[in-house]
């Protein structure tokens, strides 16, 4: 087995084995979409409007549980210095782990969406929008995320700083995943689909180089 995909399989098992950050985040998620119609009542037609938004927003959350360990536990083992002087770039480490908390992470928060997609009332034109829109923008929170745990590395309790680093970078993913849930239930092309995708696309191709750059830096400390 390639050093990539021994670092990929190795960081889904962690997250997927009991008590794990991804059966975390599941809860998390799933808790704030539940909380959420019960605090705004009981009227379906403010719920299904705000449904692209509270599901994006909590997915965005969610992701943010697990993000502070995407290195943390290798960089307190020695693993990330042993993976520095190995063959294996720390940019394709980067990405197994990127790719790694997506899988574990994003793609049971876009599958989980549709079922709490039913709290809100959402009409039955909103669910495949709300999954692909959840399919091409985590992506980009594994992405974001995996810069904002490679700076706050060697940060004491630096899981504290990281929302703060990250969450005003994901924004325009929040708004364009928002966005295309909202176009499509009102019947518009909006081209929120399209600005989602290209963030989307632009982040997932140059985080690796950033938290790579962020970890060397980090290790040189």
């Amino acid at each position: 087995m390639n050093p990539f995909s021994a670092i990929l399989l190795r960081d889904m098992r962690l997250a997927t084995r009991a008590g794990g950050s991804a059966a975390l985040a599941l809860a998390f998620f799933a808790a704030v979409a539940t909380l959420v119609p019960l605090g705004v009542g009981s009227d379906l037609h403010l719920l299904s409007r705000i449904a692209g938004g509270v599901l994006w927003i909590a997915a965005v959350l969610a992701a943010l549980l697990s993000l502070d360990r995407l290195f943390q536990s290798d960089f307190e083992d020695g693993s990330l210095d042993l993976i520095a002087l190995s063959p294996l770039s720390l940019e394709s480490m980067s990405f197994a782990k990127i790719t790694a908390h997506w899988l574990t992470t994003g793609l049971p928060l876009t599958l989980l969406s549709p079922l709490l997609g039913v709290l809100f009332g959402l009409p039955p034109a909103g669910y495949a929008p709300l999954m692909l829109s959840l399919a091409i923008g985590t992506p980009a929170v594994s992405a974001i995320g995996a810069i904002g745990a490679a700076l706050t590395l060697s940060i004491r309790r630096g899981g504290l700083i990281l929302p703060f680093i990250v969450l005003p970078l994901l924004a325009p993913a929040v708004i364009f995943g928002s966005g295309a849930v909202l176009g499509a239930l009102d019947g518009l092309s909006n081209g929120a689909f399209w600005l989602l995708g290209a963030f989307s696309l632009v982040t997932v191709l140059l985080a690796p180089f950033a938290a790579a750059a962020a970890v060397r830096l980090n290790l040189a400390g």
